[in-house]
């Protein structure tokens, strides 16, 4: 039971980081907020798979067709610190239920678009829907995850990426060689999407959040709660007053701006460049992938399931990162895999250039980028939502998955119509691993490391 006013006790956030690990209650939480991290994942891995079938069907230049990858990750770009802030102030619960039914509506209405520019807005807006959902699940599950397990936890939460974006490439590859048909790859996803929106009106809010809004009650019940079913020993805790550790929840944009440069300003940088640098080598792969093996002589199925292996010997580095990364350190583990990875990338575009087929040197270095890019993303996401406190994890972690979406957002129109045409391949990706090696050399200096800390 709460008792408000006495120091010497430890706060509901201490007692929800101690509690021990179960997984008929925390292992749920994590596989309903992974299912919409997979969706988040598939819809992503859609523009690489739509953008070669629409070039054919309507006839677009890459230029044209790199408007599909763009609008939709501009879309999410908005998402991610709009839904972040969101969740700051309504709650993680209801705004990780609003994002995926954004996203299914718009998704079907994408299906139904007669031409580019309609295509485009709908594949926006459906962006700006599941755009919050990376935020949104990684501050509600971390902040339900028992502080040792809680690396782990938030490691294999990427575990959804790759499986998501592998569903892609084999679901779109049969849906392709069977009907041919590229609104069928976009109207597959709504069922599931809309199962897990029910799914999720059953998980609790985050105490932690509800302490931070002064909401102190529903906290005392949901702490209470966790420890009874989890078989907790602790009995007594207090509750942090509304505010207590940081700025408030329920800022609006430019406050919540304000409140992580005031907070941080190494913290938030560190974090925009990191972001930034590692999901744009990766995003640049992902999308662009099917239609660099189209031009190898593949066949759209084939290109398909190609990326789709590439995605889904990453699911093993997922799991390799959620063994070690408390081991090594997040710092540790984020610097090493993501340059590593982009030494792999850079060496698969040299090996394609020197042959007009796709080697088996070729094809084991994408496998080995899609490996080792997996490792990093994860001690990424992990590394970010530890740095900032309780009141400011939702929206530090949307502002930097925005500042990368806008980034990789205006990528594709810059890959497509400049960077590939006038550099080649080879320098187009060296261009991209270069800012990564930055991008790890300035965490190195300027961030803390996080391992083992409990969440404030």
């Amino acid at each position: 039971m709460p008792e408000q006013r006495d120091s010497g006790l430890p706060t509901s956030d201490e007692v929800v980081a101690g509690l021990p690990w179960r997984w008929r209650v925390h292992g749920s939480i994590f596989l309903i907020g992974g299912l919409g991290f997979m969706f988040d994942a598939w819809d992503v891995a859609l523009n690489g798979f739509l953008i070669p079938l629409l070039m054919e069907e309507w006839g677009l230049s890459a230029g044209q067709a790199a408007w599909i990858a763009t609008s939709n990750l501009l879309g999410m770009a908005v998402g991610a610190f709009t839904w972040g802030g969101i969740a700051d102030r309504i709650g993680r619960k209801r705004a990780f239920s609003l994002t995926l039914l954004t996203f299914a509506i718009f998704t079907v209405l994408g299906a139904l678009s007669p031409n580019l520019v309609v295509f485009c807005v709908f594949r926006f807006l459906a962006g700006f829907g599941l755009g919050g959902c990376i935020p949104v699940d990684y501050a509600l599950v971390g902040e339900f995850t028992p502080r040792r397990q809680r690396g782990r936890v938030l490691t294999a939460m990427d575990g959804w990426w790759p499986v998501g974006v592998s569903l892609c490439g084999l679901v779109s590859a049969w849906l392709i060689a069977q009907f041919g048909d590229w609104r069928l790859i976009l109207l597959v996803m709504v069922l599931p999407a809309l199962l897990v929106f029910f799914v999720r009106l059953y998980v609790p809010e985050s105490p932690l959040y509800l302490a931070r809004a002064g909401r102190h009650e529903e906290a005392d019940r949901v702490v209470a709660a966790l420890v009874r079913r989890t078989g907790g020993t602790q009995t007594r805790w207090r509750l942090p007053e509304p505010g207590e550790g940081g700025t408030q929840t329920g800022t609006a944009w430019a406050g919540q701006l304000l409140a992580l440069w005031r907070y941080s300003p190494r913290i938030t940088a560190t974090s925009w460049l990191l972001f930034i640098a590692i999901l744009l080598l990766y995003y640049a792969a992902l999308t662009w992938l099917p239609n660099i093996l189209r031009q190898q002589g593949m066949e759209n199925h084939a290109a398909f399931l190609v990326t789709s292996a590439m995605t889904g010997v990453g699911i093993i580095g997922v799991l390799v990162c959620a063994v070690l990364v408390d081991r090594t350190g997040r710092k540790w583990m984020l610097g090493a895999t993501s340059v590593l990875a982009a030494v792999f990338l850079v060496a698969f575009a040299v090996l394609l250039e020197q042959g007009t087929e796709l080697s088996l040197a070729a094809r084991l270095c994408i496998l080995a980028f899609g490996f080792l890019i997996q490792m990093s993303i994860p001690a990424l996401y992990t590394y970010v939502s530890e740095l900032y406190p309780t009141e400011l994890r939702g929206s530090g972690f949307g502002w930097a998955s925005a500042a990368s979406r806008v980034a990789i957002g205006l990528a594709p129109l810059a890959f497509g119509s400049l960077l590939w045409p006038v550099l080649g391949l080879p320098l187009t990706f060296a261009l991209t691993g270069a800012l990564v090696i930055v991008a790890v050399l300035v965490m190195a200096w300027s961030t803390r490391e996080t391992t083992h800390e409990i969440l404030r």
